[in-house]
């Protein structure tokens, strides 16, 4: 059990948090929400131990480990990969030396009968069931496993570790805590240096995560398919919700709404009160009833607003200048850096008003071709750009693009033109993006990771562009700048290319998807989801045709059967890959709808259970009970539409 006790945090001369308590349970799945500069990193630091609070305790049960996973990093090793993360298990290699001396003096002792004896063999059990805890016996093929989820290749296990970017060494350190099994493990963005595939894995090992887990991320897909719990930083102060992400959101604001409800209807009631106190109090016949009123006023319980973050950036990308029909063709492209070759034989067209996504590995080329695009690096073969193409770029590490020693409004006035050269506008630009009077003469050294962004998009909107290309643009941006960036984004009238591990982002955003494997690219036509459904199927069928077979007749056909046959083989997977898409499609959409009825009927059932609503026995009220049985009725429909649905995946997937 860890238990956080009146926890107070005083930075800047200011509360980042106040008197903030909690427990965790043995088996929570925690995701920690607010703003960028709410506190959470703070929280998860003071949970970890590694930073002291201003004020509380944070208590943890005897003999409970935890492991900690901050943003960012520095590494300093000389180790392989496979070596590194090998190294969290030292103890174990010391706990196997001295299990090796026990044996050997419980072999050559003979004094059976004494203290020492037996406290030999009280250690030996003591450490065999350490053993057995970590698993010391399976160590090489766990780590493995690990390495080879996060994305490592089995060949790159014996290469030095500060070979590696910065990013593939985070995920050493993630394999490193995953390997531990701690009892509680603090996730500071977890996803920010993984790719979709990674993700997909880390999701599955989490799930089934023998400890508890508290999370930071901004992917609401992520936190969804993990968390139970939902823990709000918002000004100092902290909301629970026994929920995930997207049924929090759906609680915050009913509790909310209630709230200002409530709020209102006291309100009403004291205004009343006071006015009948201030027209009477002079009347002898009303006065001992007024001065009555006033006690009951000053007695009374005032209800108290809960206070809820609402700044959030607001922006539209300006119209895009027309281009050509023909945006952007790459034939034969190719890049190479020194021996190592990264894309090779890459053809692409992208047309006006086309919006694609970049997804795949880390290191499979997706930034390198945005550079080439950008013209930020050569390459071999032809990229060209179309007729009057005016490119926006974001990238993925804004220290590279930001002049670090540059103030936030000399960043803008640098590259303004027009009409944004008067600052008065350049400062209201930066008001939409949350920088206030007293952020805009702080240097760009020392901004947050998602200021720095923030700082970044405010710049795009200085130029007129119609083909825009944004590099992992949410990696530091909190939910609601998220939102308000994918609306910009979906009402911009450009050409959109979107590189992004973040599903919940892409979802709607993106009609093409670009899928980056073994140098090479790949198109997937239609939307994130899409691609992910067909990307299972198609690694799960590699996975069966992989497989040996079981009885030497299967082993060696005929050739001309066997070529026939995989013909054969392959319309039908097709087919078939085709419809189990349909079905999947149905059935999130019932899954969606079912939601949806079960919400309203949970609201008419809070209703009816009004004993007013019986008294009033008006229209409104009678209508409320029919259109609730109605209700009723069609949920009924769709879940029997669900499991029919269902049936048909199973039988189309056996």
């Amino acid at each position: 059990m860890f238990a956080l006790s009146k926890i107070g945090m005083f930075v800047s001369g200011r509360d980042l948090f106040k008197d903030l308590s909690f427990m965790i349970g043995a088996k929570d799945r925690i995701g920690l929400v607010g703003k960028n500069g709410a506190g959470k990193s703070t929280l998860l630091k003071i949970l970890a131990g590694v930073q002291k609070p201003t004020s509380g305790t944070v208590d943890i049960s005897s003999g409970r480990s935890v492991g900690y996973l901050p943003q960012e990093i520095k590494f300093d090793s000389n180790q392989t990969v496979f070596g590194e993360t090998y190294s969290v298990f030292k103890e174990v290699a010391g706990m196997e030396a001295e299990l090796h001396d026990i044996n050997h003096q419980l072999e050559t002792r003979t004094d059976y009968e004494s203290e020492g004896y037996s406290k030999l063999i009280e250690r030996l059990n003591e450490i065999h069931e350490k053993l057995g805890t970590l698993e010391a016996d399976k160590l090489e093929s766990r780590i493995e496993k690990v390495l080879k989820g996060l994305g490592f290749k089995r060949e790159e296990f014996d290469r030095p570790l500060d070979q590696f970017s910065g990013g593939w060494q985070m995920r050493v350190e993630l394999a490193k805590i995953l390997l531990r099994n701690h009892d509680l493990l603090l996730l500071d963005e977890p996803t920010n240096h993984l790719d979709i595939e990674s993700i997909l894995w880390l999701e599955d090992y989490l799930k089934n995560y023998p400890g508890a887990i508290m999370m930071v991320s901004h992917d609401k897909r992520f936190l969804d398919n993990i968390t139970n719990r939902t823990i709000e930083i918002v000004f100092g102060k902290i909301y629970d919700y026994k929920a995930a992400y997207t049924k929090y959101m759906v609680l915050r604001q009913e509790r909310y709404d209630q709230q200002v409800a409530t709020y209102k209807n006291q309100q009403k009631y004291i205004e009343q009160q006071e006015r009948f106190v201030e027209r009477f109090k002079a009347k002898a016949s009303k006065a001992k009833q007024a001065q009555s009123i006033m006690k009951q006023l000053d007695r009374l319980e005032r209800v108290e607003m809960d206070e809820f973050e609402t700044a959030s950036i607001q922006f539209s990308f300006p119209p895009a200048p027309r281009s050509g029909e023909r945006v952007l063709e790459l034939k034969d492209l190719g890049k190479t850096y020194g021996e190592k070759t990264v894309l090779q034989g890459i053809d692409l067209k992208v047309l006006r008003g086309q919006r694609l996504a970049f997804v795949g590995k880390n290191g499979m080329g997706k930034s390198t071709l945005v550079k080439i695009i950008n013209r930020e690096t050569d390459c071999n073969g032809i990229c060209e750009l179309g007729h009057n193409v005016k490119i926006g770029y974001y990238a993925q590490v804004q220290e590279k693009t930001l002049n670090q020693d540059m103030t936030v409004l000399e960043t803008l006035e640098h590259e303004a033109t027009g009409d944004w050269t008067k600052t008065h506008r350049l400062r209201g630009l930066l008001g939409a993006f949350l920088f206030g009077e007293d952020d805009i003469d702080k240097k760009v050294r020392v901004l947050s990771g998602g200021e720095k962004s923030r700082l970044a998009l405010a710049r795009l909107l200085l130029h007129e562009i119609n083909l825009l290309i944004l590099d992992e643009p949410t990696n530091h941006l909190d939910m609601a700048a998220k939102d308000v960036l994918k609306t910009a984004l979906q009402n911009f009238d450009g050409t959109l290319i979107v590189v992004s591990h973040d599903r919940d982002f892409l979802q709607d955003l993106t009609d093409v998807t670009f899928e980056f494997r073994d140098q090479k690219i790949k198109e997937h036509l239609g939307s994130i989801d899409e691609f992910l459904d067909k990307y299972k199927l198609e690694h799960f069928r590699e996975f069966e045709m992989n497989k040996p077979s079981t009885t030497k007749a299967a082993a060696s056909p005929k050739k001309e059967e066997k070529e026939s046959d995989n013909k054969l083989d392959y319309q039908a997977r097709k087919q078939r890959d085709k419809d189990i898409r349909k079905l999947r499609n149905s059935i999130t959409k019932c899954e969606r709808r079912i939601e949806e009825i079960e919400a309203e009927l949970e609201d008419m059932e809070a209703k009816m259970a009004d004993p007013e609503i019986y008294a009033q026995k008006t229209p409104e009220s009678k209508d409320l009970f029919f259109k609730h049985a109605e209700l009723k009725s069609t949920l009924d429909r769709k879940m029997a539409e669900w499991e029919t649905l269902h049936a048909e995946l199973e039988e189309m997937e056996g």
